[in-house]
Formats: C-alpha cells, sequence, structure tokens
C-alpha cells in the first residue's frame, strides 16, 4: 500500500508522489511569537512531527522548514503593553517555543527561518508582483490585487465575499481607503508612528503576514514543494493568499499537497482567552500531565477531526500511556535485561525469521499509517504488541522468574520500541512501572510497605493495616491477600 494523503486543495485522499524520487520537501506554517505556545499549537505540530517521522522511517530523505513570524501586529502590541520592543517580545517566547517541543519530543526542524532574516527575498517578491501588475502600491503601502486571479478561493472553496470574515482583525479602515477594491491583502506596510520599520522602495515599512511565508518558502525549498501543513484555521486567508502571490510570482504551483489538521475544543468549545478555557502547553506540564500523556492523548484522534480536550478524555489517555509505557520500560531496566537474558542487538524488523505474528503486526501499522496517518489504528497496534510485555513486567516486579517463553519477547519488545518510535514516543522515567519514581512507590517501598501492614495485622491493629492498603491503593496499587497468607500486588 502506498501513503495516501487527504490534500485540501483537491478535496481527495490521494497516493503520496514525491517531486523527486526519494526526497521530500515540507514547508510548515509556525508561531506568530507573541506569547506562549498552547494546546492547538501541541496538536498541530505534534502529528506533523509523525508525519515527518513516518515518512524518514518509510526511507524518505526529509527536509522539513518550519517558519517563526517575528514580524507582527501582535508582537508589536504585547511590546507595547510591555513597555518592551519586539525583538525581546520575540525572543523571549522563541525560547519558550524551543522549550515546549522539546519537552513533546518534536524533532527541530532542518531549517527555521524568521521573517525579519528574509527581508531581501520579501521585498524582491513584492517588486516582482509590482512589476507584472498583480500588485500595486499605495502612499507606502503594497497590496495584491486579488481580482487579477481568477482562480482564487481554490483552496478554500471561499468566494471573494468571504475574505473579510476570515482576515483574522489584521485589517483597518485606513488600510481600506489605499485599496482599489476591499479584498486586496497587504504585501508592505508602510511605517506607523513609534512602530519597528525596515527600509524598502515603497518607504520605510514591514512586509504583510502572507508574503513573509511565500518569501521564506522560496529563499529555503524553491517555487514548488512537495507538502505545505498547517491548522485548518490557515487555510483561509492566509494559504489562500500564499498561493495567489507565490503562484503570481512564481508561475508555478506552490505545493502538491495542502495538509491541515483540525482544532481544538476544550468540553466541547472553541479554546480561546475570552472564554477561559486557554491552556498553555507548559502550564498542562507543570500541573503534572507528562509529555508523553499529552502527545498519546493527540494521537488517539485523525489529525483532520476536531479534538475534544477534557479531563476525562486525558485521564484515560495518561491509564492509556501508563501502559505502554510499563511495556517500554520493561527493555530498558539493565537488571531485567539481565533476568531475562536480553542481549543488546537488535532484530532486524524485516527479517524473513522473524515471528510471523511480529511481521503481520508491523504489516498492519504500516497499513494504517498509510491510511492517511491514521495513528488510532496505529496506536491498536502498540497496544497488542504491549499487552504480554506489561503483563511480564509486573510479573517480574513481583519476583517471577522469566520463563523461556519470556526470554523470547525481545523481538516483540523491540519492535514495540521501534514503532513508538515513528508516533514520537519514548519511554518516561516516573510514568511507568518500573521507575521506581514519579508513578507510585517503586518494588522496594511497596514491599516494605506491605511487611508493615503484614505486622499490624498480627498484632491486630486492623486500622493500620487499612491505612497502608488505602494509601498504597490512592497511588496505584492494588494488594491482593492470598490464601497462604502472602500478600502480591498489582499496579493500577
Amino acid at each position: 500500500m502506498t501513503l495516501r494523503l487527504t490534500n485540501t486543495l483537491t478535496r481527495r485522499t490521494e497516493a503520496f508522489q514525491p517531486l523527486v524520487p526519494g526526497e521530500v520537501s515540507i514547508y510548515c506554517c509556525g508561531v506568530t511569537v507573541y506569547d506562549l505556545c498552547h494546546l492547538g499549537h501541541a496538536r498541530s505540530y505534534i502529528v506533523w512531527d509523525v508525519l515527518r517521522r513516518y515518512l524518514i522511517w518509510s526511507g524518505y530523505r526529509v527536509t522539513f522548514v518550519q517558519n517563526i513570524t517575528d514580524i507582527d501586529d501582535k508582537i508589536l502590541r504585547r511590546a507595547a503593553e510591555e513597555d518592551s520592543s519586539m525583538e525581546a517580545v520575540s525572543e523571549r517566547n522563541i525560547t519558550a517555543f524551543r522549550d515546549d517541543m522539546a519537552a513533546l519530543n518534536i524533532l527541530p526542524p532542518d531549517k527555521v527561518p524568521r521573517a525579519t532574516q528574509c527581508l531581501e527575498g520579501i521585498r524582491a517578491m513584492i517588486g516582482e508582483l509590482e512589476g507584472s501588475g498583480a500588485a500595486y502600491s499605495a502612499d507606502g503601502d503594497v497590496y495584491f490585487a486579488v481580482l487579477g486571479r481568477p482562480d482564487y478561493g481554490k483552496l478554500s472553496g471561499r468566494s471573494l465575499s468571504e475574505q473579510q470574515e476570515g482576515a483574522s482583525g489584521r485589517l483597518n479602515s485606513e488600510e481600506e481607503t489605499r485599496k482599489r477594491h476591499p479584498f486586496d491583502f497587504a504585501l508592505w506596510k508602510g511605517v506607523k508612528p513609534g512602530e519597528p520599520s525596515f527600509p524598502s522602495p515603497w518607504g520605510p515599512g514591514r512586509p504583510g503576514w502572507h508574503i513573509e511565508c511565500s518569501a521564506m518558502v522560496r529563499q529555503e525549498l524553491g517555487t514548488t514543494i512537495d507538502i505545505h501543513l498547517g491548522g485548518s484555521d490557515l487555510i483561509f486567508p492566509h494559504h489562500e493568499n500564499e498561493i495567489a502571490q507565490s503562484e503570481a510570482a512564481n508561475g508555478e504551483p506552490l505545493a502538491h499537497y495542502w495538509l491541515h489538521n483540525g482544532m481544538v475544543n476544550v468540553d466541547g468549545e472553541k479554546m480561546s482567552k475570552s472564554l477561559g478555557n486557554f491552556t498553555t502547553i507548559r502550564a498542562l506540564l507543570a500541573s503534572g500531565v507528562s509529555a508523553m500523556t499529552l502527545r498519546f492523548f493527540v494521537l488517539q484522534a485523525h489529525y483532520r477531526k476536531p479534538l475534544d480536550f477534557t479531563a476525562e478524555a486525558l485521564e484515560a489517555a495518561a491509564a492509556g500511556w501508563h501502559g505502554l509505557n510499563e511495556a517500554l520500560a520493561l527493555g530498558q531496566k539493565p537488571s531485567l535485561r539481565e533476568a531475562l537474558t536480553w542481549n543488546d542487538t537488535d532484530t532486524d524488523p524485516e527479517a524473513p525469521e522473524l515471528d510471523a505474528a511480529l511481521q503481520s503486526a508491523r504489516g498492519t501499522f504500516i497499513a494504517a499509517m498509510d491510511d492517511d496517518l491514521n495513528t488510532s489504528a496505529a496506536l491498536a497496534v502498540l497496544f497488542e504488541l504491549g499487552r504480554p510485555l506489561r503483563a511480564l513486567a509486573r510479573r517480574l516486579e513481583r519476583g517471577s522468574a522469566p520463563s523461556d517463553e519470556d526470554r523470547g519477547l525481545q523481538g516483540r519488545w523491540q519492535l514495540l520500541r521501534d514503532l513508538c518510535g515513528v508516533l514520537g514516543l519514548k519511554q518516561e522515567a516516573g510514568s511507568g512501572a518500573l521507575t521506581g519514581t514519579g508513578d507510585g512507590p517503586d518494588p522496594g517501598q511497596i514491599q516494605a510497605l506491605i511487611s508493615e501492614r503484614l505486622t499490624a495485622r498480627q498484632e491486630k491493629r486492623y486500622p493500620d493495616a487499612d491505612a497502608i492498603r488505602d494509601r498504597l491503593r490512592s497511588e496505584g496499587i492494588e494488594l491482593i491477600d492470598r490464601p497462604d497468607g502472602s500478600t502480591d500486588w498489582i499496579r493500577r
């Protein structure tokens, strides 16, 4: 089966064919660095990280470019509120963005162009558009003439009459008076009092939002790329305008595949600061939610569908990830590897001698990912792989000796680790049953408390014994009293 992706431009799910065999060029719209990243950013960048990882795992040479918008009205407003500068606000939030992405195990882009570092390319593209008649200048501003593009709206399927509705507050009445048509959009904005500016043939000013991405795509990847990525909120007007100006300037398609992820809702409502349900990535992680739990939560839903963030859904994701993490941790602990006599040599997942069931699991995982990145189905494969590994981990924790069958599970564990890596899931200390930290007491502490409880029962201090059971239960440990007087335990 060939990788198939849903292309927003054609409104079809199509077989992926790169421009150059074996190579993939990707541009992902990045952040406007006026504030910390939120759950919507996490959702978008996690799913596109998985696309990138899967392409690499499948043997493609991928060039992944993700821009930073460091010139924007929102940044200027934040700088004014803080009595700061555009540069200071941008740099602070760029550092925070990188930290957040690293925490979520998102691969850093191959190239990270900034709008302020692409001004020459931006001015050149605007000049080309003006020279061809696709744009015009007016009192220090330059606008793109939308009516000159008969195919304008081909990405979104929206008419020109809807452009203002999707303009995201980036237009104002003063701009409108300088336009030939109300739907034309700014390529260059003349300087305003108190704002930073840059020189240009049209006078000092700064670039418009849309032209920045068009120029950065051309600068880093050329005139036509394989895949352009972004959230569905960017389809109109941002990506529609990118297509119009890039194709007018270059005379070629901007991208062959346009992929867009769905939005995040909180308890059924759109996430927004005005509703008070706006959550940043770092606030969520600081609250105790692990990075891999958040990643797992995102991947449970198909990337094109809306994602509803609720406390219950997050708890369910935490439980699901806990089980996978237990299975992953099994092969990470040296003492358990030694007990299992597992060596340090990985099994080739495509080797003919690999267990037929594992080959089938690998094939099912590939089929799921080839089906427009069906990460939910891919996770189901990981659960099946992990089930016997998790059971083994729990038996070993309780002191059971491994059987010959247990020792033969190394290939299964290696395949699980490999496929988890494709989804960017990695074993977390403090989240697995074998770590001994963070997620309840370690096995030694559990045994000590069981012994203390046994003593309390022998001395008929039953309230003390019950208190120990309740304490362990609150930390996810369930005690099982055996008929012979011994006590076993499991993690819930």
